[in-house]
């Protein structure tokens, strides 16, 4: 996973303090917020001067993660974010392994800076932007990545409470709970030794999954009323217009993880979500899968989008009904 010079090279870098910039992608999850906080504790206790910037707003259900308060949202205090980006000495980005990632604006603003990056991430197909490369897809989170980088450092015994707590949480979500294909031996070791640093594994689930609320409860019900299955194709979707979302008061995160209980329906092995953003002018689209079928090269191939063999997210500049028919073609001309 990591390179050896490039490793030492950046241990060095690390021994003096300095500013440093922690950036996840856009619209993060709790991989990309458990891995920039879990960094950003590491990075204070080696006496630097950390800051975490959120393209955009992450998701109410992460906001109980330590520090998560002092994280600045790229989109809304932009005068702030930039100076502070604009006078670190090194810049980390976490979970995603291309600028464009981070949203179109932030996105080109990154481009034009000269100032070292490094990457830590888990996803395919890596663009080469970053000077120091920690890039593996064998693993199931940049959470765990970040863990092994602590290690591989020199610093396991530094791994206290609160950063187990950001790590944990990120493992837990792209996991799946654990039960995702990625989750290896190594994995759960890694999480007993977050326990035996006193992560409270049962009160971090209820957080992420027994916290919802009434609008959540009423997101979730219209997308499982709007579900699809073309067995034909052993593929299920589920559509949620800007006006559906609307009238339950949609909050960020709260469409979270629907896709999934398309997956669950028995004889489905691949499943979609089609979700209207108006303001974006887009529709933001999730795909899961089980088995061999890579949705990851799907969402690259039709759908601008890209991620795992089994999770992968896109969008369309189409309508949500010209999508879906789009969708449907590809899935008849294609004969999955």
């Amino acid at each position: 996973m990591f390179n050896t010079n490039e490793l030492q090279e950046l241990k060095s870098l690390l021994l003096s303090p300095k500013k440093i910039s922690i950036i996840p992608h856009r619209n993060p999850d709790g991989d990309a917020m458990g891995s920039t906080l879990a960094l950003y504790h590491f990075l204070k206790k080696l006496d630097h001067q950390v800051v975490v910037v959120a393209p955009n707003e992450f998701p109410d259900f992460l906001s109980w993660l330590p520090d998560a308060d002092k994280v600045l949202v790229f989109e809304r205090e932009n005068d702030r974010a930039k100076k502070e980006i604009e006078c670190s000495k090194l810049i980390f980005t976490l979970d995603f392994n291309a600028l464009h990632r981070t949203g179109d604006v932030m996105g080109a603003y990154l481009e034009t800076l000269d100032i070292p990056m490094a990457m830590i991430d888990h996803h395919q197909a890596p663009d080469s932007y970053a000077k120091y490369t920690f890039s593996d897809v064998t693993y199931g989170s940049t959470c765990e990545m970040v863990y092994h980088f602590i290690e591989a450092l020199g610093y396991k015994e530094s791994i206290d409470k609160d950063i187990a707590t950001c790590i944990y949480t990120g493992i837990t979500t792209d996991s799946g709970s654990f039960r995702y294909p990625k989750t290896t031996g190594a994995t759960h070791r890694v999480v007993a030794d977050l326990i035996d640093k006193g992560v409270d594994n049962s009160a971090i689930h209820n957080s992420l999954f027994d916290n919802s609320s009434t609008n959540r409860l009423k997101i979730l019900g219209m997308a499982l009323n709007n579900m699809v299955v073309l067995p034909e194709y052993k593929t299920s979707y589920i559509t949620l217009s800007q006006e559906e979302l609307d009238s339950a008061n949609n909050q960020k995160g709260d469409t979270e993880g629907i896709v999934n209980y398309g997956l669950s329906i028995k004889g489905i092995e691949f499943a979609a979500i089609f979700i209207e953003n108006k303001e974006e002018g887009i529709i933001k689209i999730s795909f899961r899968s089980q088995g061999d079928f890579d949705v990851n090269q799907f969402a690259r191939t039709h759908f601008n989008g890209g991620g795992h063999i089994n999770a992968a997210g896109g969008k369309s500049l189409l309508s949500l009904d010209e999508t879906v028919k789009k969708f449907i073609a590809i899935l008849a001309s294609e004969k999955k």
